[in-house]
């Protein structure tokens, strides 16, 4: 996150401003940066994760586990649940006041709860962020730190809630709700005005006649005492960011299949699903993507990667020509890939906005389809904001729901099972108390087996877009001996003997012109009639960060056979794209030939 530039703006810009593409937003009131008020400061990004979760089918209990990391902390890291970067920091009520009559009373009594709650928890960040604390740095060393919150990761309805605005407006830019389907590449959306909603907050006691009309005005809720209202150098607008999870995958692409389902019908859809060939890490549905009542996010990461081939050629009803909702598709499903680099660049980010310019000027066949009448919808909105907020926090894998959801079965589904389902909360956190516990004492043992060895420095590696493939096989064959006939009927390989022959010729005889090396095939004695056969070919990328291996694509060749009951299993034949060499690294440019 230090390539961010809110990270450098909040360390040693010496003004009162951050600019962010040339837009000017107020860091707060009348405080200057960092480095001017405290020098020698060092700053720890502290970033805030809830979300509220069940914890059974029945009974409707749940849970609002809240969540803290740090941004100092390499994302590499941070990412894997199981390196533990990330701390319980406690749970949030969830009770719904139902002993509360009146609808607008108990949602203004939530939030102000909410609020309570997180102000309770986060108060240590205020005199600590602004005169800061001593601590012991990973090299060893005392630093003066100063904790400051820098994001908040977090999902529409709980954005709305913490931002104090309404819900269905933008939680972060000023934009009317009936505006949000709007694009202009050229006028970027601005921050909302921080300083001028803290003072209408601190209007409050001297003039509550008219607090209620400047919050209205100013398109928030009459909220008093904001958790965020005290804490040094934070701009809660700007603290939302971009979340793959929710907002793409469970917001835009849940959206996008849903029209798509309207626009060609159900059946169809269904059909095209049922018959796409199986292939690595592709997900089969065999009973369609229309009858899904509760679809998760990996879900909805497997219907886009099928999505543009499933209506690729389907005709739109009404002799409507499909290409502006192929283009459509196709650009939000660049956006979506784009959004996900872990290292983007200028250019990069211009193909990100490339991409969503491309599915607005194409938008208005949805509406011609009579499937949408607007699309004021906040989580296509937000993705606006994504360009400037990738370019002040970093990319978006720094921030993503979708670590802590895994955490939610470490810490509050398997806690919940380990009561007796009374009272739960306080002997769930009694018992995270003791599992941790356990584990340090159990990790202090195992440093003293190995014999209390001294910390080992370690140079970070920088992630990147790691291009390289190994090709593996297994050590032993799928099949062992398989004849010249068989690779000819079964495996759709006639000219196997022919192409052996060019090959031993062609290392033997490496001078030869490939005139010549077509005559000398025919004289090649091959003394065997029986090969051993791989179904099976993958292709490894090494993690630049662990150097731990993982397959990144798989070949299979498989003729059809029967299982154990009797039933025939299709043959499979992926079909490969080779690159002789002259290609580039990326894409499938150069000379290039089918392989099935």
């Amino acid at each position: 996150m230090h390539t961010g530039k809110w990270w450098w703006s909040t360390q040693v810009r010496n003004a009162v401003v951050n600019q962010v593409d040339g837009n000017t937003h107020t860091l707060e009131r009348s405080q200057v940066a960092l480095e001017k008020d405290k020098p020698g400061t060092t700053i720890i990004l502290i970033i805030i994760s809830t979300d509220k979760t069940q914890l059974t089918l029945f009974r409707n209990k749940s849970a609002y586990p809240i969540y803290i990391t740090i941004g100092n902390i390499p994302k590499e890291i941070r990412s894997k649940p199981s390196n533990r970067a990330y701390v319980l920091l406690g749970y949030l009520p969830t009770t719904r006041l139902e002993n509360v009559t009146n609808l607008a009373a108990r949602r203004r009594l939530v939030a102000n709860l909410y609020h309570a709650c997180m102000a309770r928890i986060l108060a240590p960040l205020e005199s600590a962020g602004k005169d800061g604390v001593f601590m012991t740095t990973g090299d060893g060393l005392n630093r003066r730190s100063h904790p400051l919150l820098a994001c908040v990761v977090i999902d529409y309805p709980e954005q709305v809630l913490t931002t104090c605005t309404i819900t269905g407006d933008c939680p972060t830019c000023p934009t009317p709700r009936d505006q949000l389907g709007e694009y202009d590449r050229e006028v970027l959306p601005e921050l909302r005005d921080m300083s001028q909603i803290l003072e209408i907050i601190d209007s409050f006691e001297s003039d509550p006649a008219g607090f209620l009309q400047a919050c209205k005005a100013v398109g928030v809720k009459p909220m008093i005492d904001p958790f965020w209202k005290n804490l040094p150098y934070v701009h809660i607008y700007r603290s939302i960011t971009p979340d793959i999870l929710h907002q793409l995958y469970q917001g835009i692409m849940k959206h996008l299949v849903t029209w798509i389902i309207q626009a060609y019908g159900a059946a169809e859809i269904d059909a095209r699903c049922r018959r796409m060939p199986p292939n690595y890490n592709i997900r089969l549905f065999m009973k369609g993507i229309s009858t899904f009542s509760r679809v998760t996010g990996q879900e909805h990461d497997q219907m886009c990667r099928i999505l543009l081939g499933l209506v690729i050629d389907i005709p739109l009803p009404g002799g409507l020509s499909s290409a502006r909702l192929l283009s459509s598709v196709q650009a939000l499903l660049d956006f979506l890939y784009l959004a996900q680099y872990p290292v983007h660049t200028d250019e990069t980010l211009e193909l990100l906005e490339d991409a969503l310019e491309d599915f607005h000027r194409n938008k208005q066949i949805f509406v011609d389809l009579e499937i949408r009448d607007s699309f004021n919808i906040p989580k296509l909105h937000w993705a606006q904001h994504y360009t400037s907020a990738i370019k002040l926090y970093g990319t978006t894998d720094n921030v993503n729901t979708q670590y802590t959801k895994r955490l939610h079965i470490d810490l509050a589904k398997d806690a919940y099972v380990a009561t007796n389902h009374k009272d739960e909360f306080p002997q769930m956190t009694l018992w995270v108390e003791h599992k941790e516990k356990i584990l340090r004492h159990s990790q202090h043992v195992e440093w003293h087996l190995r014999g209390s060895p001294a910390m080992r420095r370690e140079e970070w590696t920088p992630p990147g877009l790691e291009l390289d493939r190994a090709c593996y096989v297994a050590k032993h064959p799928s099949a062992r001996s398989v004849s010249f006939a068989r690779l000819a009927t079964d495996y759709g390989a006639p000219l196997f003997r022919t192409a052996l022959a060019h090959y031993v010729t062609s290392v033997n005889e490496p001078n030869l012109n490939a005139r010549q090396v077509e005559r000398r095939i025919w004289t090649v004695h091959i003394p065997f009639n029986k090969v051993p056969v791989w179904h099976r070919i993958k292709f490894l990328q090494t993690d630049p960060a662990s150097g731990t291996a993982s397959t990144a694509e798989s070949i299979h060749v498989q003729p059809a056979k029967t299982d154990i009951r009797g039933r025939i299993v299709p043959a499979r034949f992926d079909t490969a794209l080779l690159n002789d060499g002259t290609g580039q690294l990326t894409g499938i440019e150069g000379q290039l030939s089918s392989l099935q």
